[in-house]
């Protein structure tokens, strides 16, 4: 007897449709499972036997071969206990089977036959309402990031009981119905953090406003104690809000990266993603022998922080240059191939020397312009170059810690990013994957924006006196334009001009002090 019950495995952010066969026939008792399982779901046996007995159910005997279709695709995870175990119910005719072909089934089982979330959940239910299932049952940790998806009814349960009563009485089960729309207003923590707490530094956060609201690359460069790292943590709380689809694809990635909060539908908020500078090359960018997201495809739609950027192992920086241009990582094996969307905000802070402060001519025992230089080497050129603002960081006086007014408050700057974002939309409007100044391409840059006489004059004494290369000048007529859209300005001024030039500090051969 032959039974048939459809699961789903993730390749990339995407999922494919995974056909479960178990076929029973006489003879010795002897289970097999084909179809290239990992070691998780080879050892399924023990636990799906374990479950069905104490879920007053058996395990079914003679010669038991379980096939995962398509034999030739690389299985993993432990979302394949649930529909194993189903299918053996039904080839032995412990449960109704006629609703088993219109559902898709994950989960994990624990011994006690409770069902234990699994990850990937909300391409796997995409793939199951792009191939005309009607259900989709799985454990109830995971029902809200399923129902997010309309068109297909989700039916979380807490054990393998209830999905053998729902076999039995389909009304035992009300599906799970979640509208994504009022999940931004009820699924996210207020910002306790505020670019009001910040003291001074009122040029660096004109620069990370720049930044957000062109959706620019920045690196700030300044002495211990000067405030980046607390600026950097701020800066998505004056970035825009996730839109629908934005949450959507955010999801996905840290549901096959399994950090989704268990019972949470969707990431409402934009990640901020800051991982340590021992952080390997794979860890950064995405890999392993199944391929998966890296820190800077989880923090997709969002900042990736490098704090102390010097400090990163250089091939891990050099393997992000790719990634930084494209907005999305490809990654190969041997077996399979998959891609990962990495469009981010990059945000970097380094010391401007290995002692932590600036060159000074009366301080003997403090950094020198060799020392200075040495620890900006360790920084390629090309990978500064796809950094747009360079933003030097001066220490915070004692009058300005200890006055008692507040700085501008993240709502007020996240206002003037939003407009000068809708700009943009209007403006990009119809051009796939540009949806903010950074991410014109050198065409795209040239055509749009277009300077008059006088920013030309200033920009080509610029590239001459500071040798810039041709992707840094791209880089100031993007940042231009965004400093232009922040003014709603429909064209760029000089004055725009200049406020772009001098966010290039480190091409500066005075930047040493």
């Amino acid at each position: 007897m032959l039974s048939r019950v459809y699961c789903a495995s993730t390749i990339g952010v995407d999922a494919r449709l995974i056909e479960v066969e178990v076929n029973r026939s006489g003879g010795l008792p002897k289970y097999f499972l084909v179809g290239l399982p990992d070691r998780a779901v080879s050892e399924s046996k023990d636990r799906i036997d374990a479950a069905l007995k104490n879920a007053d159910a058996y395990f079914p005997r003679g010669r038991i071969t379980v096939n995962l279709a398509p034999a030739d695709l690389p299985k993993e995870g432990s979302a394949f206990d649930l529909p194993i175990a189903v299918s053996l119910l039904a080839v032995s005719e412990q449960i109704q089977i006629e609703k088993l072909e219109k559902s898709l089934i994950l989960g994990e089982l624990a011994l006690d036959g409770k069902l234990r979330p699994v990850k990937g959940v909300l391409p796997m239910a995409v793939e199951a309402k792009n191939q005309g299932l009607d259900y989709i049952i799985l454990p109830k940790e995971n029902g809200p990031e399923a129902a997010v998806v309309d068109g297909i009814k989700v039916l979380p349960f807490a054990d393998l009981r209830e999905v053998m009563r729902w076999f039995e009485n389909e009304n035992s089960k009300a599906p799970l119905k979640i509208n994504p729309k009022n999940l931004f207003s009820t699924n996210g923590k207020a910002d306790v953090l505020d670019f009001e707490d910040v003291r001074g530094q009122e040029n660096v956060k004109r620069a990370l406003e720049v930044s957000a609201a062109g959706g620019h690359n920045a690196i700030m460069v300044g002495p211990p104690g000067s405030g980046k790292t607390m600026m950097a943590r701020r800066l998505p709380t004056i970035l825009p809000p996730l839109t629908l689809g934005e949450a959507l694809e955010t999801t996905k990635i840290h549901s096959v990266a399994g950090i989704l909060d268990s019972g949470k539908s969707l990431v409402t908020h934009r990640p901020f993603r800051s991982p340590h500078h021992t952080v390997s090359d794979v860890a950064l960018v995405g890999g392993g022998s199944i391929p998966m997201p890296g820190e800077i495809s989880m923090a997709h739609n969002g900042v990736l922080f490098l704090d102390e950027l010097p400090e990163f192992k250089r091939s891990a920086l050099e393997v992000m240059r790719q990634p930084l241009e494209d907005g999305n990582v490809s990654i190969s094996r041997a077996r399979m191939s998959v891609n990962y969307p990495s469009r981010i905000m990059l945000v970097a802070s380094m010391n401007p020397s290995p002692t932590g402060d600036w060159y000074d001519p009366d301080d003997e025992n403090g950094a020198t312009p060799m020392q200075m230089q040495r620890y900006l080497n360790r920084i390629s050129g090309p990978m500064l170059d796809r950094i747009d603002l360079h933003v030097d960081v001066e220490k915070v006086s004692f009058d300005e810690l200890s006055a008692k007014t507040k700085g501008e408050s993240s709502a007020s700057i996240r206002k003037r990013v939003i407009d000068a974002r809708e700009i943009q939309s209007r403006r990009f409007m119809g051009i796939e994957g540009v949806y903010s100044n950074a991410q014109m391409n050198t065409k795209m840059a040239r055509k749009i924006c277009r300077i008059d006489d006088a920013g030309e004059g200033m920009l080509k004494k610029a590239m001459n006196t500071l040798g810039l290369s041709a992707r840094a000048y791209d880089r100031i007529l993007k940042v231009s334009r965004t400093i232009a859209d922040l003014d709603r300005s429909e064209s760029i001024q000089a004055n725009h001009i200049a406020e772009a030039i001098q966010y290039r500090s480190l091409d500066r051969e005075g930047w040493l002090g």
